[in-house]
Parts: structure tokens; C-alpha cells; sequence
């Protein structure tokens, strides 16, 4: 970067300059000595541009040369100044005078030392700042309020393309694609404000016009008054890491399909055996055919309903559509029928109204599928099931209207020390059948759909179980996620 290569070069001018400091010290006391010769005004007081010479001795040079220009000064003074000239004897108060003139010269060389330190330990830390900037594999760079950009480090032209030399100067909407330029001006708003914009996913363009899933965070960039000037941006590639959870989701997806093949096999054996027998008795008696066929339509279409619900699972939605949620539901519990009876789980169901929300039925199905099945896990036989869906506010710090979905079982509860990674994946309490990408995957699905889950459990004995809620965003609200 070029603010970068600056401080390089200073450095090392700098460094040029502390290698020869002692010479540079002998120069600063002969110059002083010139200028005295040469201005007849300082011969009443000698001992200001000598002062002079000290001060910048200890200031670009060190206290050590300080030092050794200050007893040169004391020389020069004694032997040029003093009378009897061109001799080093010295009267008592020519010596006070001088002893004095050390004292000042050694406080203000240490004043001035300590000044100088301050200033190198600055440009230490801003050259280590600019090694660990430039050497960075995210992209980091800086922009005035405009956008204009003021730095840009190796990482951001190894992301996007661009070498720095192309793009000082430019606008940062050239790595913005054209459906996110809104973003700019959101992000401007929050900066001007001094708010810091914490990581968030979004997309940028590299140079041949491709797209790049990346992880954004913005930063103000303040200055010596406290005003903002600009921003500071670290973006980094997450494009593998997004490929990776897509192929997590579809993987969990087709696991999930399995199985619920396995719950619904019972359900389609029994219409497939009326089938049959229905298509037997229409042969034996010919008079009743046409009844006993429109009996063994209805049971195939019971199939074709099953089969269309089993995969409505592993189904991608295109787009966000309306959906009844407590349709959605239903058609899960009706999955889950055969286990309920089967365990002899008690389930109670509670529907409000206002339940229409836009999203993916597929995935809906898939979310409330997982905190179902987890629930007959924990309950076991004769427990108990209760959802209920209700029109509510959000818990959110913005208001927001959607629908609550509250799946509560009285199982043996989540322990403390589990609950906090239970939504990170391949985290498992299930060490032998589960594979730690349901509640992730729920989780995953519930932000996709601009909503959210919050978890509530105990393992108190009498008191145990565990609630599980998830809110839906309305169908106007959550269409613009």
C-alpha cells in the first residue's frame, strides 16, 4: 500500500540517520558555533543557539549525542566566548554560568529524549501494523466517506483482482455488484453515525465480473478532532466455506428423506393392500366393479398425497411462496402418525389464526420435522407432545409481527453444559444415531427465513422436558429477506 511504503522509506531514512548521530551531533555544535560568529546580536547570550543545537541534538538524534554536543557546546563556549579568549581557563562565575547551562542542556536533551522515544515506539507499532495489514490474507483496505479508496493491502488484489495501483484513488463500487449498491449507502448512514458494522455475509465482484460470497466488516476511521473521515473494511473469502454448508444442508436433507421413507412405508402398505383387494373384489363381482374401483382410486390418491408430502423434504422452493404454517405442520404430524401411536405419544395441537407467512414449504417441513423427531426421541414411550402455533411480536430488538411455532416435550430435558453448542454442527447428544446437522440445518433454515429459534430446557426430575420456539416472519416481512 502507499501509506505503507511511505513509513518504509522514512524508516529508513531514519535508520540512515541514528548510524551517523554522533557526526551529526559534532555538525549541530560547530553550526551553533558558525552562526554565533557570524550574528553579532548573540554575543550577549551565547548560550541560546548552543541550547538550540542540544535540543535538536536529543530530539532527531538521541540523548547520547545530546550529551556529546552539550560538552561540546561547554568547549566551544570556553575557549571562543569566554575571556580570555582561545583559552580554557574559566573565572568562577563563567564556570556557574556553565555548570547551569549543563543542567538545562541535560533536562532538555532528556525532555526532548523521551519525546523522540515516543515517536519511535509510534513508528514501530505503525510499521507493525502495516507488516501484519499487508501480509494478511483478508482483504483490508480503507475508504474515505465517499468511497474513494485511500489504501488497499495484497489481500484485496489477490480477492478481487485489482492491483493496488489500479484502484487508489477509485471508487469501492467497482467491487460492488449492482443488486447491492444499496448497501453503500446503509453502511455510509452508520459510519457518519461512528457505528461499527459488525461481520456480515454478503457478495462482491472481482475484476472479471465474478461474484464472491465474502464476510464483511466495516470500521470508522476517525482523526485527531474525533470526526469521522472515513472507514476501514476486512472482507474475507467464504466461498468454500458456503459450498461447504450448502453440501452439509443437501446431505442432511437426503438423510432426513431416508428416514421418513422408513416412518411412511407403513402408512403406504396399508392403501397399497386395499388396492388390492378392492381390484380382487371388482373381479369377483362385476356388478359392484365401478364402485369398488372409484373406492381403489381414492386409496391411490392417499399414496400419490403421501409420496408428494415425503418429497416436499428434499425439494428446493425456487422462491419464497406463501405457505400456511399450520398446514405445513399438519402434514409433518401426519408423518410422524404411525410412530405417535406406535409409542403411544400423547400429542396436543394448538392453532391460532394469521399463520401465513412467505417461504420455502419444503424446508419448513424439514425444520419442524427435526425438533419433531428429536422430541419422540427424548420422550420416549407414553410421553407427551404439545405444539402450538399463535400470531405474536417477535422477541427481536425491532418490532416485528410473525408466527410462533412452540413444539414443548416432557422428555429427560438438554443439560446445561450441552445447550449452548446444541446449533453448532456435528454436535450430537445422540453419539450413536445422530449426526449433529439437525439443529444446525433448523437453525440455518429459521435465519434464511428471516426468523429465529430459542431454546428452553430442565433436567430437574418431575420438572424436566424441553421447548423448542421458532419465529416466522409475515408473509410481507419476511419477503424481503
Amino acid at each position: 500500500m502507499a501509506w505503507a511504503n511511505g513509513t518504509a522509506a522514512v524508516a529508513r531514512i531514519r535508520m540512515w540517520v541514528r548510524r551517523t548521530r554522533y557526526g551529526w551531533a559534532i555538525l549541530a555544535a560547530a553550526v551553533a558555533l558558525l552562526i554565533w560568529f557570524g550574528s553579532p546580536l548573540l554575543h550577549s547570550d551565547p548560550f541560546a543557539i548552543f541550547l538550540l543545537a542540544v535540543v535538536a541534538s536529543a530530539r532527531f538524534l538521541g540523548f547520547g549525542p545530546a550529551v556529546l554536543c552539550a560538552g561540546l557546546s561547554m568547549l566551544a563556549i570556553d575557549y571562543f566566548v569566554y575571556d580570555p579568549p582561545h583559552s580554557f581557563s574559566v573565572h568562577t562565575t563563567d564556570l556557574a554560568r556553565l555548570g547551569v547551562f549543563s543542567v538545562i542542556s541535560l533536562l532538555a536533551a532528556s525532555v526532548a529524549r523521551q519525546r523522540s522515544q515516543a515517536e519511535l515506539r509510534a513508528d514501530e507499532t505503525r510499521r507493525q501494523l502495516a507488516t501484519i495489514v499487508e501480509s494478511s490474507e483478508d482483504a483490508i483496505y480503507s475508504t474515505e466517506l465517499n468511497g474513494k479508496i485511500t489504501s488497499w493491502n495484497r489481500g484485496a488484489e489477490e480477492l478481487y483482482g485489482h492491483p493496488a495501483d489500479d484502484v487508489m484513488g477509485k471508487s469501492i463500487a467497482l467491487v460492488i455488484p449492482p443488486e447491492r449498491a444499496y448497501e453503500f449507502q446503509t453502511n455510509l448512514g452508520q459510519l457518519e453515525n461512528g457505528e461499527r458494522i459488525p461481520p456480515y455475509r454478503t457478495d462482491r465482484m472481482k475484476r472479471d465480473g465474478a461474484r464472491v460470497a465474502v464476510m464483511l466488516s466495516l470500521s470508522p476511521i476517525r482523526d485527531e478532532r474525533g470526526a469521522v473521515i472515513g472507514a476501514s473494511s476486512i472482507v474475507r473469502d467464504i466461498t468454500a466455506q458456503t459450498r461447504a454448508e450448502e453440501a452439509l444442508r443437501r446431505n442432511e436433507k437426503l438423510a432426513n428423506a431416508g428416514r421418513l421413507t422408513a416412518l411412511i412405508a407403513h402408512e403406504i402398505n396399508n392403501p397399497l393392500e386395499a388396492v388390492t383387494n378392492l381390484i380382487y373384489l371388482a373381479r369377483q363381482d362385476p356388478s359392484r366393479a365401478d364402485q369398488h374401483l372409484q373406492m381403489a382410486e381414492r386409496e391411490v390418491q392417499r399414496i400419490a398425497d403421501i409420496v408428494q408430502q415425503t418429497l416436499g423434504f428434499v425439494r428446493d422452493a425456487a422462491v419464497a411462496a406463501p405457505l400456511n404454517v399450520s398446514a405445513t405442520l399438519g402434514d409433518v404430524m401426519q408423518m410422524y402418525e404411525a410412530r405417535f401411536n406406535a409409542m403411544s405419544i400423547q400429542t396436543k395441537v394448538e392453532i391460532g389464526d394469521g399463520d401465513e407467512i412467505s417461504g420455502s414449504s419444503g424446508e419448513l417441513r424439514q425444520l419442524f420435522s427435526n425438533l419433531i423427531a428429536n422430541a419422540i426421541d427424548a420422550v420416549g414411550e407414553g410421553g407427551r407432545l404439545r405444539l402450538r402455533v399463535r400470531h405474536v411480536h417477535s422477541w427481536t430488538p425491532h418490532p416485528q409481527t410473525g408466527v410462533r411455532v412452540t413444539i414443548a416435550d416432557n422428555g429427560t430435558g438438554i443439560r446445561a453444559e450441552d445447550r449452548p453448542r446444541l446449533f453448532e454442527p456435528f454436535f450430537t447428544t445422540k453419539e450413536k444415531t445422530g449426526t449433529g446437522l439437525g439443529l444446525w440445518l433448523s437453525e440455518s433454515i429459521a435465519r434464511k427465513h428471516g426468523g429465529s429459534i430459542r431454546l428452553r430446557s430442565s433436567t430437574k426430575p418431575g420438572r424436566s422436558g424441553t421447548t423448542f420456539t421458532v419465529f416466522l416472519p409475515d408473509a410481507a416481512e419476511g419477503s424481503r429477506n
